[in-house]
């Protein structure tokens, strides 16, 4: 079974000043979910400023009127669908009745949204970085396991074929080449004999393709097994053979925390040519003391400890502009953390730590649009600013 919510908005036009409506809007709705089979079961006022009405009709169909202040209509419909069962409205009926609401109201601006589908078998709906709603057309859900880290998924989509999700967050799919290239530079750095370290990237693309530019040895650190076993099975076009064997000749796979693999790293001091961060998205929020915040200072700082001269961290950070903005250091770093374009507090507020970062740096950025993000990402290249010689 699945559950259809309709939703229908409407201004008014010329609103009463005193409460905002006019006296039969509500009756008026009323009226015409009436030839809909709609009838009314309650009325209500709300906070003495809105009017509400709550209608019932076929297939435990309930619509939910209300008028509220300023002239604004909302209609909510909903109503279930068994197997085999045609839905209770068809598109054109949704918009036919969008339509003779709107002019009994005298409305000229109204909006009809399409059904949201909720407790379908496979869930459809996943979200940007920015936290708006994406609808995808999973139609398989391949495997799903909650692990001691997050909740892992693999779904299969016709237009991005498998995607990987964690936490109900897009992390990569078959149709996202662009991303890792964009992520590792391809073309723009020269990985042949150089050390290369990847902090996450559980998904194995990264991994699969660096391997591909005759490096001399790439070490994986990833946290979470369940990942790295679930695409090997599933996602076996992005990672390829590249993580049957956790140790090769030109790689190694460690299942451990990044930061205190790192920590182990700087004792012994052992440094990379390249680092890329494969964690984590910048955090939305509205300051940067937040949990991941701090955690993602932590990884930054402790990737430069073991960065060797003229290195460089890569990450994925997205944003408009390719810019350059000159801070201070010596060697470079590739992180790919980061979110979509409209984003904007977020990479402002990234930037800001990068400003703070010690040593300091020069950072530039990369734009791509990933298919199954459904938006435009940016990917920075982070590298000590060389001392400026008088």
């Amino acid at each position: 079974m699945v559950v259809n919510t309709i939703l229908l908005d409407f201004i008014l036009p010329n609103p009463h000043e005193d409460d905002g409506k006019p006296p039969d809007a509500l009756k008026v709705v009323e009226t015409v979910l009436e030839k809909h089979k709609l009838s009314t079961i309650h009325r209500a006022p709300i906070d003495g400023s809105s009017t509400m009405a709550i209608m019932e009709g076929p297939q435990g169909a309930t619509a939910t009127v209300r008028i509220h202040p300023q002239g604004m209509v909302t209609v909510t419909l909903e109503y279930y669908v068994t197997k085999g069962q045609s839905p209770l409205f068809s598109t054109k009926e949704l918009q036919k009745l969008r339509d003779e609401i709107a002019d009994s109201l005298g409305s000229s601006n109204s909006r009809l949204l399409p059904p949201v589908q909720r407790g379908c078998r496979v869930d459809p709906y996943l979200t940007t970085s920015d936290e708006r709603l994406l609808q995808y057309d999973f139609d398989e859900l391949l495997f799903e396991q909650q692990t001691a880290f997050q909740k892992v998924q693999i779904f299969h989509s016709t237009n991005f074929g498998n995607a990987l999700v964690l936490d109900g967050l897009i992390n990569l799919a078959e149709s996202d080449l662009i991303y890792t290239e964009t992520l590792m530079q391809r073309g723009k750095l020269d990985y042949t004999d150089k050390n290369v370290l990847i902090l996450g990237g559980g998904d194995g693309a990264l991994l699969h393709e660096l391997l591909q530019e005759n490096p001399g040895c790439v070490t994986m650190v990833e946290i979470d097994d369940v990942v790295m076993k679930s695409c090997r099975t599933h996602m076996r076009t992005v990672c390829g053979e590249s993580m049957d064997q956790y140790v090769g000749p030109h790689h190694e796979i460690i299942v451990d925390d990044a930061l205190k693999v790192m920590d182990q790293y700087e004792k012994e001091g052992k440094f990379f040519d390249v680092i890329i961060g494969d964690l984590t998205d910048i955090p939305i929020s509205s300051t940067p003391q937040d949990e991941l915040w701090v955690f993602f200072r932590n990884i930054i700082s402790k990737a430069f400890k073991i960065l060797g001269p003229n290195g460089v961290y890569l990450m994925h950070v997205s944003e408009l502009l390719n810019i350059e903005l000159q801070v201070a250091g010596i060697g470079s770093f590739v992180c790919d953390h980061g979110n979509g374009i409209s984003s904007k507090q977020a990479l402002s507020m990234f930037e800001d730590e990068l400003d703070k970062m010690d040593p300091p740096v020069v950072h530039s950025k990369s734009l791509a649009y990933v298919p199954s993000f459904m938006e435009q990402w940016v990917f920075y290249q982070i590298k000590k600013r060389e001392e400026i010689k008088s």
